[in-house]
């Protein structure tokens, strides 16, 4: 997810970067899973975890974060810039977590 790596169960809600293509109620698949923790038994992936994927739903496909305020500033010389942003996640929420084959560890 863009770089991003997150610990879910199924049922969890959470907020990830901006996915341009998705919609609201649509259903996305995450096939690169790196870790499975199954009722004690953890599969380790080398890279990833063979046939585990995550199914989520689209919640809301376009959040907007907390105002971030960004400021510069040196001391003695007169100059003191402010800038803020916003930025834009996707809601989702994990449906399913499909448990594919993988090393035992």
């Amino acid at each position: 997810m863009k770089g991003q790596q997150f610990k879910v169960q199924e049922g969890d809600k959470l907020f990830v970067h901006h996915m341009e293509d998705a919609e609201a109620g649509q259903t996305c698949e995450f096939d690169r899973v790196l870790l499975i923790d199954n009722d004690g038994k953890v599969q380790v992936g080398t890279p990833t975890v063979e046939g585990t994927k995550v199914l989520v739903e689209v919640l809301n496909p376009l959040v907007k974060s907390d105002k971030v305020i960004v400021f510069k500033k040196k001391r003695r010389k007169g100059y003191a810039k402010k800038n803020g942003h916003r930025e834009q996640f996707s809601q989702i929420q994990v449906k399913e977590i499909v448990i594919g084959k993988g090393k035992e560890d």
